[in-house]
């Protein structure tokens, strides 16, 4: 790669729906990603073919990227309705598809672009090497690597990295989990996952004695690195990407201004190594706020390194939110509250409290008075002294429900006379993209009355419905000749038409990589493949790169024994402060399990020269 060429970042939203993907390109997004018809990982955040090519066109005004995510496993009888749907996808517009499954290399594609999917547990720079080289031109990394990790994989590829910054954490290495299909015959490999870890558990140590009850020991805390985008730039991740393609407008319109103000400030301070990956201003009518937003708590896990920071959320899996005050009395239809400073309510706030037994409740608030405030159904379980927190702001979701954002490209303008007498308009604007109209009037050029320069920008400056804005213009006619008001309009809008045409023939296409030819699986010497092979193109496509041993999916091939369901990053032991290279680790005799008290039971263990911890199922 030329080292002297500035590395573009790409903040990458997510997008439940057309509407919400147009809102996050307004607020600042580089790149968008939604989900098809069928066949992404979120089932419930399908949108048809129509939809991306509406996308498509406004996203390339700006040289913003859609992306499609064909990111589950797929069957046999289902190959060719991925092939007709991916066929579908590029002929709407789509600039990548994301994907999990190997199969989709082997079917016949148009030229699209591919990305490899966190779905692909890429945990090896090995790993993502043979994927560059098989034909991926960008590689969404596990989010559990640390920044020298990190390192170690932009040293091995020259294609960018993808990494998540912010958004629900997955506890097992994505692409690796199990539990859902194996618990409740859902499955996060097809797109529906039944969030196995978000639910309370009892922690049972080796004497069968009950540690921890009730408790949601997998529920991690959802991931903000808005602090740490320079460190992760300079590891070598150029795409950031948001979670959240089952999330409300108002969550996207939320982050994606965040990050987008702390990735251009990166690129203002990095002199000259970083560029954004796309064009325009994003201008925001308000402050971007991440507390507001749907989280569980917060945590960078495992960056810039593993440390004691907190990583779970064991209370609860819900929103908290921010703490607004105290109980003073509870009456019949109503609740007393001592508010913290600076906090006033509204009706329609949603508030939430910690039952007496540690679960966490919440109710709608109809009607206030002050510090009074009358729920539209009187919780149970309030008392005098309960703390009390807002987890949904109606003031704040009132504002992000209305326009917020605007986004224009920056333009310059030449006016000017040919040699021939015609009048001519020059547009450049920062895409590089270049454009003139010119106009012979029936008449010569006359003098004028008055001064003219003023009219003739008044005329020119109308950009109207436009994605553009007037940052500059050169006005070389001599300043008292008269230009008709109409000749300038007809002027202006042949130019802004000829721009778009000329943007559009130099937009930068990304197209599929090229494979290599002859490459093998990496780190094994006996190379085998387990898991997620769901049809026989996957199969195929891994005995082609050397597998002598192809496993099939648990989805399609049941196991009739115990069966790890999960390994994870994450340590409970280490989360409880009893990891097994402290003193306090003897406190919990193995082996530890994990008790839904439904019937589903996981056996721990722990790998602690890899820090990992996995999950076994028992049948």
């Amino acid at each position: 790669m030329n080292n002297n060429k500035p590395r573009q970042l790409q903040l990458l939203a997510p997008a439940r729906n057309a509407d919400i993907a147009m809102q996050a390109i307004l607020h600042g997004a580089d790149a968008v990603y939604m989900g098809p018809s069928s066949h992404g990982a979120r089932a419930a955040a399908a949108n048809p073919v129509d939809d991306f090519a509406r996308v498509a066109d406004f996203a390339h005004t700006f040289g913003a990227r859609v992306y499609a995510t064909v990111n589950t496993i797929v069957y046999d009888s289902e190959l060719s309705a991925v092939q007709r749907l991916i066929h579908d996808l590029y002929r709407a517009g789509v600039d990548a598809l994301i994907v999990q499954d190997m199969a989709i290399l082997q079917l016949d594609l148009p030229p699209v672009a591919l990305h490899a999917s966190t779905q692909c547990d890429t945990r090896t720079p090995a790993k993502a090497r043979f994927l560059q080289d098989v034909g991926f031109s960008q590689i969404v990394l596990p989010r559990e690597l640390s920044p020298d990790e990190i390192r170690a994989f932009s040293r091995e590829v020259n294609v960018p990295l993808e990494a998540f910054c912010h958004g629900a954490l997955c506890v097992c290495y994505s692409g690796d989990c199990r539990a859902g299909f194996m618990a409740a015959g859902r499955s996060a490999n097809r797109g529906e996952c039944p969030q196995m870890c978000r639910l309370p558990y009892d922690l049972i140590d080796g004497n069968g004695r009950k540690v921890i009850s009730h408790k949601h020991l997998l529920s991690l805390l959802d991931l903000n690195r808005i602090s740490l985008i320079g460190e992760m730039a300079d590891a070598g991740v150029s795409s950031f990407k948001i979670e959240g393609r089952l999330k409300d407008e108002a969550y996207v319109k939320n982050t994606v201004a965040a990050y987008s103000r702390a990735i251009d400030s990166v690129v203002a301070s990095s002199g000259g190594r970083y560029t954004r990956s796309s064009f325009g201003r994003s201008d925001i009518r308000f402050t971007p706020d991440l507390q507001r937003s749907f989280n569980r708590g917060y945590t960078t896990y495992i960056f810039p390194a593993r440390t004691d920071r907190r990583m779970a959320g064991l209370d609860t899996p819900k929103m908290t939110g921010s703490r607004i005050g105290t109980i003073l009395r509870v009456a019949r239809d109503c609740v007393t509250l001592t508010l913290d400073r600076s906090v006033s309510l509204a009706n329609g706030d949603g508030l939430g409290y910690f039952r007496t037994d540690g679960t966490y409740d919440g109710f709608r608030v109809n009607r206030t008075e002050g510090a009074r405030v009358f729920p539209a159904t009187m919780p149970v379980g309030l008392k005098a002294g309960t703390v009390v927190y807002r987890n949904c702001d109606k003031a704040w979701n009132d504002t992000l429900a209305r326009e917020t954002a605007t986004r224009t490209i920056g333009l310059s303008m030449t006016l000017r006379v040919t040699p021939s007498g015609a009048i001519a308009l020059d547009l450049k604007d920062e895409r590089g993209a270049e454009a003139t109209s010119m106009l012979m009037l029936d008449e010569p050029l006359q003098p004028a009355r008055t001064p003219q320069t003023h009219q003739r920008l008044r005329v020119l400056e109308k950009l109207g419905d436009t994605p553009y804005r007037l940052d500059s213009i050169d006005d070389t006619v001599d300043i008292d000749t008269f230009i008709p008001a109409s000749a300038l309009a007809m002027l202006r809008r042949n130019a802004l038409s000829a721009l778009d045409t000329s943007w559009r023939s130099r937009r930068p296409v990304e197209r599929r990589r090229q494979a290599v030819s002859g490459i093998t699986l990496p780190d094994h010497s006996e190379i085998t493949y387990r898991d997620n092979v769901a049809n026989r193109l996957a199969e195929e496509f891994y005995r082609n790169h050397g597998a002598t041993t192809v496993g099939l999916a648990v989805e399609v091939k049941r196991p009739d024994q115990p069966v790890q369901v999960m390994e994870c990053r994450y340590c409970i032991r280490r989360e409880l402060g009893a990891c097994l290279r402290t003193p306090a680790g003897k406190e919990l005799a193995p082996p530890l399990t994990l008790d839904t008290g439904r019937g589903t039971a996981y056996t721990l263990s722990f790998d602690c020269s890899r820090c990992t911890m996995s999950l076994h199922q028992t049948l």
